[in-house]
């Protein structure tokens, strides 16, 4: 039975948690890598007393936070062998940057929200449950990264 259930669980929500992966990362292989492990980890950890739904997209968050990182890093790594042949802007995203690049600086907790809220389309009260942080900072939060996003997006800081 309960094997049933994980199987169905499975069913119902992998195609879902790939194609939200799939548009943070803009790239197929990436987004099905990444909810399989995903559901990897969720499946060798499953309780019964947890919301395996939350659980499963907390995980998918921390790993595309792990493809984000070696993704910049490799950037850099491009950005500074560049810079060796030519002036290089100062780093930051131009006015028309896509999403990753205006979320990439934000604080890890900021990102997070904004990617379940918005993207992931979660409430912020399951926000809250999925990241183990209160309601309250959770609108904080969001308030904080939408107005730091909004400075980049007008070219003015902080």
């Amino acid at each position: 039975m309960r094997e049933d259930v994980r199987r169905d669980f499975f069913a119902a929500n992998y195609a879902r948690l790939a194609g939200w992966v799939r548009r943070q990362v803009d790239d197929d292989e990436t987004a099905h890598d990444i909810a399989a492990e995903a559901f990897v980890r969720l499946l060798s950890r499953w309780s019964d007393s947890h919301d395996p739904h939350a659980y499963l997209y907390k995980v998918a968050v921390n790993l595309l936070r792990d493809h984000w990182r070696r993704s910049l890093r490799e950037r850099r790594g491009l950005h500074l062998a560049a810079a060796e042949q030519r002036d290089v802007p100062d780093g930051r995203p131009e006015r028309g940057a896509d999403l990753r690049a205006m979320l990439q600086p934000l604080p890890e907790h900021q990102r997070t929200a904004l990617l379940l809220h918005y993207l992931a389309g979660f409430s912020v009260r399951e926000v809250s449950a999925i990241v183990g942080r209160p309601e309250g900072t959770v609108k904080s939060d969001l308030f904080h990264a939408r107005a730091r996003i909004r400075a980049e997006l007008d070219g003015t800081d902080d």
